[in-house]
């Protein structure tokens, strides 16, 4: 499969170098607002095509998948135009500035049969699968709480500061507390209280979320934009503590059980960067003529934009967009 990347940063880096490694997948093409980027891009990596539009890579016939690695601000004129064009897309996560421009992205791939999936990666690793297999043999009893912690100080780059580039820890780093806690604990959330301190700009820097879901269980996550964290997980029942020993990218899960005795620990399987199961969701979702993956479908995309949604509303932070 041909992938076709839409922008030229960091994470585009990331994704460029993982498709460099694979052997079963290709970044065929990049597309930057400038050539010479676009060119400076493909020659580091080893790429094939670079174009100097994000129209002219759309228009490539031999790009299959487009994966979208472009500021949030500018995933939805970007993806309409990648669907209007017939790609299949993988969208960088926040996926969309809000819920509105989300359901209209959603509903459009749906209307053309074009996949779309959200490229929020730790949905797709292996060691989520082994989480669950943890969590259901019964070695942590039932869970309760969740809690989720993940900062870096990355309060000086533009896409985090800026309102019309969608800036903020929420949409940057707690989408990934956010699904941590979704991907272990399907039942709704029927109560959210939260506390943001913003930068001067007006967008959030720093908070705390506490959700209470109907089962009886609660989460609790703790992002921030102005310093390193610890960046762990857990999930605690009622005969132990599950410990992901990252929450972005966990490589151990360690099972305590009480008395905080440590009874298991469990390896995560071996990887280029993680980047690469989010690419091989997409292909075998397309063979299989999926228009969704099964690991982050188009409904759970829909609920965790809805959640940042409201906490944005919750503490005054709008994008031009809203």
């Amino acid at each position: 499969m041909n992938v076709g990347i839409i922008g030229a940063g960091h994470i585009a880096e990331k994704a460029a170098w993982t498709l460099k490694v694979m052997d079963d997948m290709q970044c065929l093409a990049v597309g930057s607002r400038s050539l010479e980027k676009a060119q400076d891009f493909a020659a580091k990596y080893g790429i094939p095509r670079a174009y100097g539009s994000y129209a002219d890579l759309l228009a490539d016939p031999d790009v299959d998948l487009v994966y979208i690695a472009t500021p949030h601000s500018h995933h939805f004129a970007v993806t309409r135009d990648a669907i209007l064009a017939g790609k299949a897309c993988l969208v960088e996560k926040s996926f969309m500035a809000n819920v509105r421009e989300t359901a209209e992205i959603l509903s459009l791939a749906k209307e053309k049969g074009v996949l779309v999936a959200e490229a929020i990666w730790t949905r797709y690793l292996p060691v989520q699968d082994m989480a669950r297999e943890i969590i259901a043999s019964g070695l942590i009893g039932k869970p309760y709480l969740y809690s989720a912690t993940l900062s870096y100080e990355i309060s000086a780059k533009e896409r985090v500061l800026k309102p019309e580039l969608c800036g903020g820890a929420l949409l940057d780093l707690g989408v990934y507390g956010l699904n941590f806690v979704r991907m272990f604990c399907a039942s709704p959330v029927v109560a959210t209280s939260s506390h943001c301190i913003k930068f001067p700009t007006g967008v959030d820097a720093s908070e705390t979320i506490t959700l209470e879901m109907e089962d009886g269980s609660m989460a609790c996550i703790q992002t921030s934009a102005l310093c390193q964290g610890e960046n762990t997980g857990s999930i605690s029942g009622t005969a132990g503590c599950l410990i992901f020993d990252d929450v972005n990218s966990p490589r151990r899960l360690s099972v305590y059980q009480k008395g905080h005795v440590l009874v298991k620990e469990f390896e995560a399987p071996g990887q280029i960067t993680g980047f690469e199961y989010q690419f091989r969701a997409c292909r075998d979702a397309m063979a299989a003529g999926l228009l969704e993956t099964p690991q982050m479908p188009h409904s759970e995309i829909l609920y965790i934009m809805e959640q940042m949604d409201r906490l944005r509303a919750s503490w005054g932070v709008r994008f031009p967009m809203d």
